[in-house]
Protein backbone atom coordinates (compact mmCIF):
# COMPACT_ATOMS: atom_id res chain seq x y z
CA UNK A 1 0.00 0.00 0.00
CA UNK A 2 1.25 3.69 -1.11
CA UNK A 3 0.82 6.01 1.18
CA UNK A 4 0.53 9.75 -0.05
CA UNK A 5 2.91 11.82 0.90
CA UNK A 6 2.83 15.30 2.99
CA UNK A 7 3.33 18.06 0.77
CA UNK A 8 6.80 19.63 1.55
CA UNK A 9 6.55 23.38 3.52
CA UNK A 10 8.35 25.45 1.53
CA UNK A 11 11.92 25.90 2.81
CA UNK A 12 13.21 29.21 2.46
CA UNK A 13 16.53 30.83 1.69
CA UNK A 14 16.86 31.81 5.40
CA UNK A 15 15.83 28.81 6.33
CA UNK A 16 19.06 26.89 4.44
CA UNK A 17 21.18 29.44 5.78
CA UNK A 18 20.10 28.92 9.87
CA UNK A 19 20.62 24.96 9.01
CA UNK A 20 23.87 25.47 7.65
CA UNK A 21 25.35 27.83 10.53
CA UNK A 22 23.42 25.55 13.15
CA UNK A 23 25.44 22.49 11.56
CA UNK A 24 28.54 25.03 11.40
CA UNK A 25 28.38 25.42 15.32
CA UNK A 26 27.79 21.83 15.92
CA UNK A 27 30.97 20.71 14.15
CA UNK A 28 32.86 24.09 15.57
CA UNK A 29 31.99 22.55 18.99
CA UNK A 30 32.71 19.19 17.99
CA UNK A 31 36.45 19.90 16.70
CA UNK A 32 37.03 21.81 19.96
CA UNK A 33 36.19 18.63 22.09
CA UNK A 34 37.84 16.50 19.87
CA UNK A 35 40.96 19.00 20.64
CA UNK A 36 40.01 18.77 24.19
CA UNK A 37 39.94 15.11 24.74
CA UNK A 38 43.11 14.30 22.77
CA UNK A 39 45.20 17.37 24.91
CA UNK A 40 44.02 15.38 27.98
CA UNK A 41 45.47 12.29 26.75
CA UNK A 42 41.83 10.83 25.75
CA UNK A 43 40.39 9.59 22.35
CA UNK A 44 37.45 11.71 21.54
CA UNK A 45 35.22 8.08 21.94
CA UNK A 46 37.14 7.61 25.27
CA UNK A 47 35.83 11.19 26.38
CA UNK A 48 32.35 10.64 25.21
CA UNK A 49 32.46 7.32 27.34
CA UNK A 50 33.61 8.61 30.10
CA UNK A 51 31.24 11.88 29.81
CA UNK A 52 28.28 9.19 28.84
CA UNK A 53 28.94 7.22 32.20
CA UNK A 54 29.23 10.31 34.30
CA UNK A 55 26.13 11.66 32.91
CA UNK A 56 23.48 9.32 32.65
CA UNK A 57 19.84 9.61 33.29
CA UNK A 58 18.96 9.46 36.58
CA UNK A 59 22.91 9.10 37.69
CA UNK A 60 22.50 5.45 38.02
CA UNK A 61 24.97 2.83 37.29
CA UNK A 62 25.85 2.07 33.67
CA UNK A 63 26.12 -1.51 31.52
CA UNK A 64 28.09 -1.71 28.49
CA UNK A 65 24.66 -2.17 26.76
CA UNK A 66 23.38 0.95 28.16
CA UNK A 67 27.18 2.47 27.02
CA UNK A 68 26.78 1.55 23.63
CA UNK A 69 23.06 2.60 23.46
CA UNK A 70 24.20 6.17 24.46
CA UNK A 71 26.96 6.08 22.15
CA UNK A 72 25.20 4.84 19.55
CA UNK A 73 27.75 2.02 18.73
CA UNK A 74 27.14 -1.65 18.75
CA UNK A 75 27.71 -3.56 21.72
CA UNK A 76 30.52 -5.46 21.05
CA UNK A 77 32.39 -2.28 19.99
CA UNK A 78 31.27 -0.57 23.56
CA UNK A 79 32.57 -3.97 25.58
CA UNK A 80 36.35 -3.00 23.47
CA UNK A 81 35.84 0.57 24.82
CA UNK A 82 35.15 -0.30 28.13
CA UNK A 83 38.41 -2.72 28.14
CA UNK A 84 40.61 -0.23 26.97
CA UNK A 85 39.09 2.42 29.43
CA UNK A 86 40.10 -0.15 31.89
CA UNK A 87 43.44 -1.07 30.91
CA UNK A 88 43.81 2.70 30.81
CA UNK A 89 42.38 2.83 34.38
CA UNK A 90 39.74 5.29 33.79
CA UNK A 91 37.17 2.78 35.07
CA UNK A 92 36.03 -0.07 36.80
CA UNK A 93 33.53 -2.74 36.93
CA UNK A 94 31.37 -4.17 39.06
CA UNK A 95 29.19 -6.81 38.75
CA UNK A 96 25.44 -6.91 39.41
CA UNK A 97 24.95 -8.77 42.89
CA UNK A 98 21.59 -10.15 41.94
CA UNK A 99 22.12 -10.88 38.35
CA UNK A 100 26.03 -12.15 37.46
CA UNK A 101 25.44 -11.48 33.56
CA UNK A 102 25.13 -7.79 34.27
CA UNK A 103 28.42 -5.18 34.82
CA UNK A 104 28.19 -1.88 35.38
CA UNK A 105 30.99 0.18 34.53
CA UNK A 106 32.32 3.16 36.94
CA UNK A 107 34.83 5.73 36.58
CA UNK A 108 37.93 6.00 38.62
CA UNK A 109 39.20 8.96 40.36
CA UNK A 110 42.01 9.44 37.83
CA UNK A 111 39.08 9.66 35.04
CA UNK A 112 36.81 11.89 37.57
CA UNK A 113 39.87 13.97 37.61
CA UNK A 114 40.05 14.44 33.92
CA UNK A 115 36.23 14.17 32.87
CA UNK A 116 35.61 17.17 35.67
CA UNK A 117 38.62 19.45 33.99
CA UNK A 118 37.10 18.62 30.41
CA UNK A 119 33.75 19.52 31.26
CA UNK A 120 35.24 22.97 32.91
CA UNK A 121 36.16 23.21 29.16
CA UNK A 122 32.80 22.18 27.62
CA UNK A 123 30.91 24.56 29.04
CA UNK A 124 32.97 27.36 28.61
CA UNK A 125 32.93 26.65 25.43
CA UNK A 126 29.32 26.08 25.33
CA UNK A 127 28.75 29.93 26.97
CA UNK A 128 30.63 31.10 23.69
CA UNK A 129 28.56 29.66 21.16
CA UNK A 130 24.87 29.36 23.34
CA UNK A 131 24.49 33.18 21.95
CA UNK A 132 24.74 32.10 18.43
CA UNK A 133 22.36 29.56 19.22
CA UNK A 134 19.63 31.26 21.03
CA UNK A 135 19.92 33.38 17.98
CA UNK A 136 19.09 30.69 15.73
CA UNK A 137 16.83 29.44 17.80
CA UNK A 138 15.06 32.71 18.20
CA UNK A 139 14.89 33.27 14.41
CA UNK A 140 13.73 29.80 13.63
CA UNK A 141 10.65 30.13 16.29
CA UNK A 142 9.69 33.85 15.06
CA UNK A 143 9.50 32.21 11.27
CA UNK A 144 7.59 29.13 13.02
CA UNK A 145 4.96 31.86 14.36
CA UNK A 146 5.09 34.04 10.77
CA UNK A 147 4.36 31.13 8.69
CA UNK A 148 1.79 29.59 11.33
CA UNK A 149 3.66 26.04 12.21
CA UNK A 150 3.85 26.53 15.93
Amino acid sequence: MITPQKPRPAISHADYQRLSEFRYLIRRFLEFSQLQAKAAGLTPRQHQALLAIKGFPGGGSVTIGELAERLRIRHHSAVELANRLGEAGLVSRDQDKDDQRRVFLLLTEHAEDRLADLSAAHLDELSRIEPMLRRLLDEHHKQQQISGNV
